[in-house]
C-alpha cells in the first residue's frame, strides 16, 4: 500500500474529508488510504473569492472537499459560475474556462482546482484575465 506523507507547519490548517484541522505544532502526517484533502494555501475562504477565477476555485473546492451530501449542489453551482465566465471570456480566457468546465466533475475536481489555480495566477498578472 502506498502512503502520502505531509509535513505541516505550526498554525497551518488542513481540510480532510470535510473536517477542518488546525495544527498547533509542526506535524508530519501520513495518509494511508484515499482521502480528499487540501492544506495551507490551497484552502480558500469565501471572503477571498473576489475575482472570477477565485469564485470558480472556491466553488470547485466545495465540490472536492465539501460534505458528501452537499457535493452535487456544489457541482451545479461551480458549473454555473464557470459557465457564466466562459460566456463572457475573451479568446484566451475562453479556452481556459472551457477546459475548466470540462474538468468540473466530482471525479476530476482536484484537476479542476489545479487549473483554477493557474487561471488565478494568470488573472493576477493580467488586468483583464483574458
Amino acid at each position: 500500500m502506498s502512503s502520502l506523507v505531509l509535513e505541516l507547519k505550526q498554525g497551518e490548517s488542513m481540510i480532510l474529508n470535510g473536517a477542518v484541522i488546525r495544527f498547533k505544532t509542526r506535524t508530519k502526517l501520513e495518509l494511508n488510504n484515499h482521502a480528499r484533502f487540501l492544506f495551507g494555501k490551497q484552502v480558500m475562504r469565501l471572503e477571498d473569492a473576489t475575482s472570477p477565477a477565485r469564485q470558480a476555485y472556491y466553488a470547485l473546492q466545495q465540490v472536492y472537499i465539501g460534505p458528501e451530501e452537499e457535493r452535487a449542489a456544489a457541482l451545479d453551482e461551480a458549473r454555473e459560475v464557470i459557465g457564466g465566465y466562459l460566456a463572457a471570456a475573451g479568446p484566451k480566457g475562453k479556452a481556459d474556462w472551457a477546459a475548466l468546465q470540462r474538468l468540473a466533475t466530482e471525479e476530476t475536481a482536484l484537476e479542476a482546482l489545479k487549473l483554477a489555480r493557474r487561471i488565478i495566477r494568470d488573472e493576477e498578472t493580467s488586468p483583464r484575465g483574458n
